[in-house]
């Protein structure tokens, strides 16, 4: 694996791959939620990546990573691994600049996203049901056939994409302060990213990590000291599930920067999407209702402060919708 860059290696990346990206990708709202608001009793300003391109933060990423790529490369094609956000974000980005890939996703990836990634023109592989089987695969299927492989979360180039969240964060406060930020961490790209550009330049800002009580693998990691794997289960925050690929450069920015970790149970993830539903009409994801949430279990912590939610995705199904509204 890539020797792991500090948070000052991935907040310089971050700055300047943000123009490039921003070439691609829209700028997305940084907005006050009244009612999410007064009911912490802070500042919240949500980050709404559910209204990113591919409906996810993971357009980032992908777009970042497949930039740094050479017109024959893209042509030969790319591999990737995906439970189907970071798949999207890949489609995406080839569309715009070029090229084809492989999508190893897991057999019960959601039916939408499915056939969003047919869309895009990928080729899909259907393998497994976690992460942990699908990264290796398609890491050998790319090295065996001399492709490149466009990690979700474990590549300096993808994290410094997702970290333009916080590039973005940082222009829309205009200088106002910011005391606390909470993200959704399923392999910690996107939380590796943000809190590297935010704490280079907001040095006390508290950064609360967000993720499932039924699969929480790099919160597990984190009380471990190390890389441990976990048994997946089912959840509304389908868009953080998997494992964490041994050896992966976010466990040490994650160990670095993270400075609480909240697991949250799949009744307070399905509450917080009612909740965004029925205050701000905002169609959200398990995995972006989950960050509402993890907030919502730090209010005592967070009251008086302004705090950024990052929204990450609004990717969800009909039928997982259905079950979260019950």
């Amino acid at each position: 694996m890539t020797e792991a860059p500090t948070p000052a290696e991935i907040a310089a990346r971050s700055e300047r791959v943000a123009p490039k990206v921003r070439e691609h990708l829209p700028v997305t709202p940084l907005v006050r939620y009244e009612a999410f608001s007064e009911e912490l009793g802070a500042e919240v300003l949500v980050k709404c990546e559910h209204q990113q391109r591919t409906g996810s933060f993971k357009a980032r990423g992908s777009m970042a990573k497949i930039l740094t790529l050479t017109d024959e490369q893209r042509e030969r094609g790319v591999v990737t691994a995906s439970t189907g956000n970071h798949g999207l974000g890949v489609g995406n980005a080839l569309a715009t600049l070029g090229g084809r890939g492989i999508v190893y996703l897991p057999e019960n990836a959601a039916a939408g996203k499915v056939a969003a990634l047919r869309r895009f023109g990928l080729e899909l592989r259907a393998e497994g049901f976690d992460s942990g089987v699908l990264e290796p695969k398609a890491r050998a299927y790319a090295a065996e056939h001399d492709l490149v492989y466009v990690s979700p979360y474990n590549d300096p180039d993808t994290i410094a994409g997702q970290g333009t969240v916080g590039v973005e964060i940082l222009e829309q406060l205009a200088g106002q302060q910011l005391d606390a930020v909470v993200v959704a961490v399923g392999g910690g790209g996107l939380v590796s990213g943000i809190a590297s550009v935010l704490k280079k330049h907001r040095p006390g800002l508290q950064v609360i990590g967000a993720s499932p009580v039924r699969e929480a693998p790099m919160a597990a990691s984190m009380a471990a000291g190390e890389i441990v794997q976990v048994e997946p289960q089912e959840s509304l925050s389908d868009g953080t599930a998997g494992s964490v690929e041994p050896g992966s450069i976010t466990f040490p920015l994650c160990r670095q920067l993270v400075d609480d970790w909240v697991l949250v149970s799949e009744d307070a993830i399905a509450a917080a999407l009612r909740m965004v539903i029925d205050t701000e009409h905002q169609l959200i994801e398990g995995s972006a209702a989950m960050a509402f949430a993890a907030a919502r279990a730090r209010r005592t912590e967070l009251e008086g402060k302004r705090v950024a939610v990052v929204s990450c995705g609004g990717n969800i199904s009909a039928s997982t919708l259905v079950s979260a509204l019950a």
